[in-house]
């Protein structure tokens, strides 16, 4: 995906239906659906069937099967409840009549209330760090394998500048940090930002619970996953300033590892928060 633009296309569903809307898929080069992709598309689905005074205040999903990147995906938005002040919707992804994905998403209107957050992470400024295409290069000889992996795996629409240099064959303590930033300046309005934003967490989660056992002598040999994901947005933003995204794992084990994030804008105002299980199995020989 090479603009911003492409991912709000991918992002925005066709009605096709009563609380039925297709998209269409970006073509991976794992050729699996990215998780980020439905994430988002499920909650534009979802913010299609709300009053327009309500706004997203967290979002839960499982992902259920493996997507085919080949076949468009069928949202089924189930209008659960309008309430006074929150509206509760559940949406069903499908593939050929399959489930791959639900998700429950919750929508308030804007009341005021008590008010505190936690500081934001002392880290570099964005400014003065490297694109993570550009630290990637470090190891471009050293480990040709894994950069043609991480090069696959980016997209232009969304730039990452991350605070700690990633050694492929290195061990490290699981927490990161990275700024990012839609690679664009866009127009949207507050639910397209939620839903980009929906998009852009599912990066630098799971790549977070494998720091510890970046010792694992083939990396290609570890199957990575996404088993479910939650996000609470706290607090509006723009998804095209820099905002930095710190990550930690707190547990790995039963071949899932379990990581967590919060998301601050550049003048230290918390945003979101995101946790999300994964699948880190190691493939057995064959």
């Amino acid at each position: 995906m090479k603009t911003t633009k492409e991912l709000i296309d991918l992002l925005t569903l066709e009605k096709v239906g009563e609380c039925l809307y297709q998209g269409g898929n970006y073509k991976t080069p794992w050729k699996r659906v990215f998780g980020g992709q439905v994430l988002g598309q499920s909650l534009h689905a979802a913010y299609q069937t709300v009053p327009e005074d309500r706004i997203a205040h967290s979002m839960h999903g499982y992902f259920i099967l493996t997507g085919n990147i080949d076949s468009p995906i069928i949202y089924e938005v189930d209008t659960i409840r309008d309430g006074g002040s929150f509206t509760t919707r559940r949406v069903v992804a499908k593939q050929n009549g399959k489930a791959i994905f639900n998700m429950a998403a919750s929508f308030q209107l804007r009341q005021s209330g008590y008010e505190h957050q936690i500081s934001i992470p002392n880290v570099l400024p964005p400014e003065v760090l490297l694109p993570d295409s550009e630290q990637f290069k470090d190891f471009k000889d050293s480990h040709p394998d894994m950069y043609r992996r991480l090069k696959a795996s980016q997209t232009d629409a969304i730039e990452f500048r991350p605070v700690e240099k990633y050694h492929p064959d290195k061990k490290g303590r699981p927490f990161r940090h990275v700024w990012f930033k839609t690679s664009e300046k866009v127009e949207v309005n507050l639910p397209m930002q939620h839903q980009i934003l929906a998009y852009a967490s599912d990066y630098n989660l799971l790549t977070t619970a494998i720091m510890p056992h970046n010792d694992h002598k083939d990396r290609s040999k570890v199957f990575f996953a996404s088993l479910d994901h939650a996000l609470w947005f706290h607090r509006d933003f723009r998804i095209d300033d820099w905002l930095l995204y710190a990550t930690d794992s707190p547990s790995a084990g039963n071949a899932r590892g379990f990581s967590r994030g919060t998301i601050f804008t550049t003048d230290g105002t918390l945003v979101a928060s995101v946790v999300q299980e994964g699948l880190l199995r190691i493939k057995k020989p064959t």
